[in-house]
C-alpha cells in the first residue's frame, strides 16, 4: 500500500474542455457507434404496443417484459467476462450481430412462447456490448478527467440517440412494426461495422503501466492506496467471485441499485401519480420531453463543472438531489409544480450520470475492467428492473408510502457513494 498522502482530484492534469479536444479516436469511434444504435433501439420500447396491437393480453406483455429483463441482467454479466477475455472490439460486435437476427425475426413470430424466446434472448444479446463499450473507454485515457470527458460524450451520443430514435420510431411504429423492427436490426449491424474500424486491442493494455499499476487511478474509493496491490496477479483474467471480493465495489454495485430503484420511479410512480391528480399522457410525455431536453443541453456541462470534484462526494450529491427531487413528485398537484420537480431530480441524474461508469473505471484493477463494468451493468439493470414492481406495489398501498421510500432510499444511496466508516483511512492520513 502506497504512503503518499491522497492527491487533489485531477491535479496535474488538464481541464475538462482540453481533455474532451484531447480524447483519442477510439472514444468518437464507439460513441458513434453507440448513437447508431440508440437511434434504431426501437423492440424495448415498442414491444408491449406491438403485442398488445396483435392481440396478446397485458399479462403475456407483462411476461415478455420480464425475460428481457433477467435476459439484460445475464447480458451484462456475460459481456463483462468476455469483454476481458476476447477483448473489447470482438464482444461488441459479436452483440451487435448476434441481436441483428433475432430482432429481425419478431415480427414473423406467432406462438407467444416463441416470442418470448426470442425476446428473452434479444434481452441478453443486446446487453453484452455494454461493459465492453465502457472498457473500451477506459482503455482509452489514462487520466480521471479524461475518463470522465469520455463518458460525458458518451453519454451524449447515447441521449441524442435516444431522443431521434423515439420519434423515429413513433412514425415506423404507426405505419409498419415489421418495418420498425426490421430497421433496428440494420441499426445493430451498423453499430458493429462501426465499432469493427477500431484497432485490435488487448483489453486494459492501453491503460496498464509495465508496473500492473493502473495509470491515472488513484483508488476512486480509497484515494492514495494502490488497489491493484491488492489484486496479486491481477493482470490475469479472473472469475466474478474474486472481483466480487472488493468491498469497494459491491457498497457501488448496492448504491447504483438503489439508486436506479428512485430514478426508475420517474417512469413508473409518475405516470400513476400523474393519471391520480386528473392529469392527462399528454402531460406526462411534456414532462419527460423536459428532462430530455435539459439533459441534452447541460449534462456534458455539468459534467465539466463536476469534473474537479472526488467521484463520491459528486455521487452522493446527486443522489441526494434525485431522490429530494422525486420525493417531492408526492406534492406536485399542476403541471408547474411537476416541472419543478422534474428539473431537481435532472440535475442529479447530469451530476451522476457520467461521473458513475467512469467511477467504476477508476475502482477496477488492470485485467477487470470488463467484469467491473458487467456488475455495474447488472446492478443498473436490478435496479432498473425491480423499481417499477416495487414502485407499483408500494403505489396501490399508499402513495405517500412511494414517495417516503424513494426519499429514504435517496439518502441511503447518498450514504453508500461515500466510503464505509468502518474503512481504515489511508495511511498518509486524511479520511476521503
Amino acid at each position: 500500500m502506497s504512503t503518499a498522502p491522497p492527491e487533489r482530484p485531477g491535479a496535474g492534469e488538464p481541464s475538462f474542455r482540453e481533455a474532451l479536444r484531447g480524447l483519442p479516436g477510439r472514444v468518437w469511434i464507439v460513441s458513434l457507434g453507440i448513437l447508431v444504435n440508440q437511434i434504431g433501439n426501437f423492440l424495448p420500447v415498442f414491444i408491449v404496443l406491438y403485442l398488445t396491437g396483435r392481440g396478446h393480453s397485458a399479462g403475456a406483455a407483462g411476461l415478455v417484459l420480464g425475460v428481457s429483463g433477467v435476459g439484460r441482467v445475464l447480458g451484462n454479466a456475460v459481456g463483462g467476462h468476455l469483454a476481458d477475455r476476447i477483448g473489447r472490439r470482438r464482444t461488441i460486435v459479436l452483440s451487435a450481430v448476434t441481436t441483428s437476427g433475432p430482432t429481425a425475426v419478431v415480427p414473423f413470430l406467432d406462438p407467444l412462447p416463441l416470442i418470448v424466446a426470442v425476446v428473452a434472448l434479444i434481452g441478453v444479446t443486446s446487453q453484452i456490448y455494454r461493459p465492453a463499450a465502457a472498457a473500451a473507454l477506459v482503455d482509452s485515457v489514462a487520466t480521471e478527467r479524461r475518463r470522465l470527458a469520455a463518458f460525458g460524450v458518451f453519454r451524449f451520443a447515447l441521449n441524442v440517440g435516444s431522443a431521434v430514435g423515439g420519434v423515429i420510431g413513433g412514425v415506423l411504429a404507426g405505419s409498419s412494426y415489421t418495418g420498425l423492427f426490421l430497421v433496428n436490426a440494420v441499426a445493430c449491424l451498423l453499430f458493429g461495422v462501426v465499432v469493427a474500424a477500431l484497432p485490435r486491442d488487448a483489453p486494459g493494455a492501453r491503460s496498464d503501466r509495465g508496473d500492473g499499476t493502473r495509470a491515472g487511478a488513484k483508488g476512486a474509493a480509497y484515494p492514495g492506496t494502490n488497489r491493484s496491490a491488492a489484486w496479486p496477479g491481477a493482470a490475469r483474467a479472473a472469475g466474478y467471485r474474486r472481483v466480487l471480493a472488493d468491498r469497494a465495489l459491491t457498497r457501488f454495485l448496492l448504491m447504483t441499485a438503489v439508486a436506479e430503484f428512485v430514478y426508475v420511479q420517474s417512469t413508473a410512480g409518475l405516470p400513476l401519480h400523474i393519471d391520480a391528480v386528473g392529469l392527462s399522457e399528454r402531460d406526462f410525455g411534456l414532462l419527460l420531453g423536459l428532462n430530455g431536453l435539459l439533459v441534452l443541453l447541460f449534462e456534458l456541462p455539468v459534467t465539466g463543472a463536476v469534473a474537479r470534484c472526488r467521484p463520491e462526494r459528486v455521487l452522493a450529491v446527486g443522489n441526494l438531489i434525485t431522490g429530494a427531487g422525486l420525493a417531492l413528485t408526492g406534492f406536485g398537484t399542476d403541471l408547474v409544480l411537476l416541472s419543478a420537480t422534474v428539473v431537481i431530480w435532472t440535475v442529479g441524474e447530469m451530476t451522476n450520470s457520467a461521473v458513475s461508469q467512469a467511477h467504476v473505471g477508476n475502482l477496477a484493477p488492470p485485467g477487470m475492467v470488463g467484469r467491473y463494468q458487467g456488475l455495474h451493468g447488472v446492478a443498473y439493470t436490478v435496479g432498473t428492473g425491480t423499481g417499477p414492481l416495487v414502485g407499483g406495489a408500494v403505489y396501490a398501498i399508499d402513495p405517500w408510502a412511494l414517495w417516503g421510500l424513494v426519499g429514504a432510499a435517496g439518502l441511503w444511496s447518498a450514504r453508500l457513494s461515500l466510503p464505509s466508516r468502518r474503512a481504515k483511512a489511508p495511511v498518509g492520513g486524511a479520511r476521503s
